[in-house]
């Protein structure tokens, strides 16, 4: 046998052998064990009426929440082509394990600040994440009738819905509409 058919043999027995062994599941396997790290990608936050604008999610004056390091990063050939880069959203959640409603995060509000999400408010921006590479929208806040007064939508409230080890939908209902007022904390909360 020669020495490069000899290669050829020896690489398809290791793949083989390395299709055998056993992997840990995550969003790339798209299946998941009871409690194991599920990841909230933020992705982009725009005005509705124009989907072409979009910038990073927290070019806003969004807060991450508390958790630092995840198992893996995200990006698939797809994404890097579309030139989209997921940001982490610093949450903590975990497959099959129901959060109750948990303060992630405050959000110090200054007049700059306040200024960013009134703007962003009166151009109706919309915002979208992702959970096991499934999209879900939200808005930022809205006015009141007279367009005087903005809130901010200040809690995602995620419905994950799962077919044995695999998550197959996710729902965000945005809640806790808080008035826009400078010097202000503003608590952001998740369950």
């Amino acid at each position: 046998m020669g020495f490069s058919r000899w290669k050829v043999t020896a690489a398809a027995f290791l793949a083989i052998v390395g299709s055998l062994l056993p992997v840990d599941a995550d969003e790339h396997e798209h299946t998941y064990t009871d409690k194991e790290e599920v990841v909230l990608w933020m992705n982009t936050v725009g005005p509705y009426h124009n989907r072409q604008e979009t910038y990073k999610y927290f070019s806003l004056p969004f807060c991450a929440g508390s958790k630092k390091t995840i198992s893996h990063y995200h990006e698939t050939l797809g994404e890097a082509l579309q030139g989209v880069e997921l940001e982490f959203s610093g949450l903590d959640i975990k497959f099959k394990e129901e959060v109750m409603q948990t303060t992630y995060c405050e959000i110090d509000l200054d007049k700059p600040k306040q200024d960013a999400f009134v703007y962003a408010i009166k151009n109706h921006y919309w915002y979208q994440m992702y959970i096991d590479d499934l999209p879900i929208w939200g808005i930022v806040g809205e006015a009141d009738e007279n367009g005087e007064e903005h809130y901010l939508w200040t809690y995602k409230k995620l419905e994950i819905g799962y077919n044995g080890n695999r998550i197959v939908d996710v729902n965000l209902t945005s809640e806790g509409k808080v008035k826009l007022m400078p010097n202000t904390r503003i608590a952001m909360s998740y369950s």
